[in-house]
């Protein structure tokens, strides 16, 4: 590790070397070589003097790199895809004439970031799908445990601790969506030329369209794509890289809200994230066990959620056929955002995977708050006994909002039952009181939604994609 020199914190702590990798100079100029081989080989095909020596001859030095000369090379022609011509050729002399030919930087170059950025969705699919797994694990586990629902983070009626974890899946679940179309729908640029008319390969093949056209049809199957894009400038349409950013801008939606649920949780002392037995909370505070993984999670989160309007920015002032504006911001932008998104589901696996539920907390923060929400139904309870809804309701407003004095002016125990079962107005006894203060009576439909949505929803996700799941993560730091 060099200590006198800026590295991104994304290679030292947090992205994965596999992710790494792909946006690799090795996976870049390599990717370059595999094109220029293809191109050499559908040329041949179609009758250019291209010859199978010199296809084999590319073919066999792909990975025989010299950076160092590119490096030099490109000192001198301030042009990197020349230089990497220039240093190819110096490894294949039989072939170096014909590399590259009829091509325009934007063959490689464009091709290039389309391979890698479907090889990254690839990665980020598997490590969702493991998210999901682990989530809707959890979910089933703890379908049947009442918890406290809030809105505008304040008690409202009951849900499960189960249920509560489908919404999380859910919004994972949506997102999966969005980055398996994004997959399917990627389109190589092909080789349309330099404004995207594919003049210089009409050229080189004398007026023949049809060759023009199986040309690239016949690299993009080398490279396993379907398709290329049906028309282009010098470039593919920078929409396709907002389009992709968007998508994992989507999962850093979905695990921020997750991970800040999360430290809400923790902070109510109902749920934590794993923590380590030699984990340090606090230098100073001893005792204390922050979110820290959630934390994480969360600030990663807002850098890929802002980094998204990167790329729309770029896609919106790309000028008639190209601009070059769009190159230094696009190569840190969406590299960095597919590094981002892979940190966040690496520690997404690793805390869904050991996620810590107090129950008798869970249970104590419920019956704090019950017999505000069970009211209704001793109303109702008395109503059917004889007495009068409204003198009834007049009581239960009353008592409720001296019960609301007792918790939080004087701090005392929600002492709301006892007042309602003090009054014979309501003709209820502690045992028809106990038996409507089931918190089990007030979750409605959650376990059944729970099991339903893992079933149809989850389940056929899971079931199709068995042979990547079980996939896990250990915190580096």
């Amino acid at each position: 590790m060099s200590t006198n020199s800026y590295e991104s914190p994304f290679c030292t702590r947090y992205a994965s070397e596999e992710m790494q990798y792909i946006f690799s100079a090795d996976k870049k100029f390599t990717t370059w070589r595999k094109l220029w081989v293809a191109l050499a080989r559908a040329e041949m095909k179609l009758g250019l003097p291209v010859t199978q020596e010199q296809v084999d001859e590319l073919e066999a030095n792909i990975n025989n790199i010299d950076y160092a000369m590119a490096a030099e090379r490109e000192k001198v022609v301030r042009h990197d895809v020349m230089s990497h011509v220039y240093t190819y050729g110096k490894c294949c002399p039989g072939a170096a004439g014909i590399i590259h030919l009829g091509a325009t930087s934007c063959y490689v170059g464009d091709n290039t970031d389309v391979i890698i950025m479907r090889d990254a969705l690839e990665v980020i699919r598997r490590k969702l799908i493991n998210v999901i797994a682990q989530l809707s694990e959890f979910a089933m586990k703890y379908k049947d445990m009442p918890a406290l629902a809030y809105t505008h983070l304040q008690p409202a009626q009951l849900t499960t601790v189960g249920k509560r974890a489908t919404l999380w899946t859910n919004e994972l679940l949506m997102d999966l969506t969005e980055i398996e179309h994004r997959i399917s729908t990627l389109q190589l640029l092909g080789s349309k030329g330099t404004t995207g008319t594919q003049a210089s390969f009409m050229e080189l093949f004398e007026g023949d369209s049809d060759k023009v056209k199986r040309l690239e049809m016949m690299i993009a199957e080398e490279m396993g794509f379907d398709s290329v894009v049906p028309v282009s400038g010098q470039t593919y349409s920078r929409k396709a890289d907002s389009m992709v950013l968007n998508a994992l801008g989507g999962i850093a939606q979905s695990c921020s809200k997750f991970s800040n649920d999360m430290r809400i949780l923790q902070s109510f002392k109902e749920m934590e994230e794993p923590f380590e037995k030699t984990q340090i909370g606090s230098s100073a505070m001893a005792y204390k066990r922050n979110p820290m993984r959630c934390e994480r999670i969360t600030s990663l989160a807002r850098y890929l959620m802002i980094d998204t309007l990167n790329p729309a920015f770029t896609a919106g002032t790309q000028w008639f056929e190209r601009t070059l504006d769009d190159s230094a911001n696009k190569r840190v932008s969406v590299a960095e955002g597919f590094l981002a998104c892979d940190a966040i589901l690496n520690i997404m696996i690793n805390v869904t995977s050991g996620l810590v539920v107090y129950p008798e907390i869970v249970r104590r923060r419920v019956m704090a708050e019950l017999p505000f929400m069970a009211t209704e139904n001793i109303m109702m309870d008395a109503v059917k006994k004889g007495g009068n809804r409204q003198e009834l309701h007049e009581k239960i407003r009353q008592y409720s909002m001296e019960a609301g004095k007792q918790v939080k002016e004087k701090g005392l125990d929600n002492d709301l039952c006892s007042r309602i079962l003090a009054d014979p107005m309501f003709m209820i006894t502690k045992e028809e009181m106990d038996a409507i203060l089931k918190p089990e009576n007030f979750t409605g439909r959650s376990a059944q939604q729970v099991e339903e949505f893992v079933n149809d929803m989850v389940k056929p996700v899971l079931d199709a994609n068995k042979d990547i799941l079980g996939e896990s993560y250990e915190m580096k730091n």
